[in-house]
């Protein structure tokens, strides 16, 4: 099967990466000819142009677009559907709103071209961990075009088979689900993001405690001085509020306990505030998700040390910098 990748950044290219490691074809384009130059030695083939990288491609095509949510989506997105043959797909694999996915499908629907919006979780780890896919569109494109979303998955691994899920889809146990029609994929990716914040900001807050626990407001017998690493390590094992994050947590400790090297000036990609409007119309109480965003805001003006934790969370899964002073 062949796949066309447009937006060769620290997901997209990985996701060639992962793809062609699995045997499928790939053609690549991006502005910047630097990342497919490199992917080509690794087997992509290269196109100099969106028209290029369609005439490349077999159909029915399949072009996966990763680029920012917004105008550079929209405008390529535009763009293709002047390309593409009725039965071709476009994948939205970004973090688009989901109701441009339902305007998207709608209107690529009336020119015989299938649209998938496909929330995609695994960060700068996805090229080894796999990607967790939350999925969008006709259930019969989804089906189609199985082998790259089984291809990029997790699969499996270790992880038991949950209790009473023997009759339900088994592809969710491999690392993804068909969520439901256009915009539901990134609806659930929103809400995933949504709750990313507040986790983060539970460990930010509690490794802010600990770092405090001799602060000089504290009576010098109530007074601890703990290694942050070490408790980041210890809860790694067995403790139930191990994860992921808490994994990028220990590491970021074990490397600079003190995180000078942030400032802790967050970024929010927008999710956070598009999950929350989601709850306001649902009439939905979501006190969690909004403290740790508006958090983010403050941090942009005033940083503690709880803020320093959860960039190093940011740069840990998602490579995200901070931005720098000025």
């Amino acid at each position: 099967m062949q796949l066309g990748m447009i937006g060769l950044g620290r997901m997209g290219a990985n996701i060639v990466r992962r793809l062609t490691k699995a045997g499928l074809s790939c053609v690549v384009y991006d502005r910047d000819p630097k990342p497919g130059e490199a992917l080509a030695k690794e087997g992509a083939t290269t196109a100099a142009s969106l028209e290029d990288l369609v005439a490349k491609l077999n159909g029915p095509r399949a072009v996966w677009v990763m680029l920012p949510a917004g105008h550079a989506t929209e405008s390529t997105i535009e763009t293709l559907t002047g390309l593409l043959s009725p039965g071709d797909a476009v994948i939205d694999g970004g973090n688009s709103f989901w109701r441009d996915d339902i305007r998207r499908g709608k209107a690529l629907a009336q020119k015989g071209l299938n649209y998938l919006d496909v929330g995609t979780s695994g960060g700068v780890w996805g090229l080894e961990r796999g990607y967790c896919m939350m999925i969008g569109g006709d259930g019969e494109v989804v089906k189609r075009l199985d082998p790259i979303f089984s291809a990029l998955a997790p699969g499996k691994g270790a992880i038991p088979l949950t209790l009473g899920r023997e009759t339900r889809d088994p592809r969710v146990e491999q690392g993804y689900m068909h969520a439901g029609p256009c915009g539901a994929g990134h609806f659930v990716k929103m809400v995933h993001n949504g709750i990313e914040y507040g986790l983060m900001q539970a460990y930010a807050e509690g490794f802010d405690i600990l770092r405090n626990a001799d602060a000089d407001g504290v009576a010098p017998e109530h007074r601890f001085n703990f290694d942050l690493a070490d408790v980041a390590e210890v809860w790694r094992r067995g403790s139930v509020v191990s994860s992921w994050l808490l994994d990028l947590t220990s590491s970021a400790l074990a490397q600079e306990e003190k995180l000078e090297s942030y400032s802790g000036y967050i970024e929010d990609s927008g999710e956070g505030r598009w999950t929350l409007m989601a709850a306001i119309e649902e009439a939905v109480p979501a006190e969690v998700l909004s403290a740790a965003l508006y958090t983010r805001f403050r941090s942009r003006k005033d940083h503690t040390y709880a803020e320093k934790i959860i960039s190093a969370m940011r740069k840990g899964f998602g490579g995200h910098v901070e931005p720098k002073k000025g």
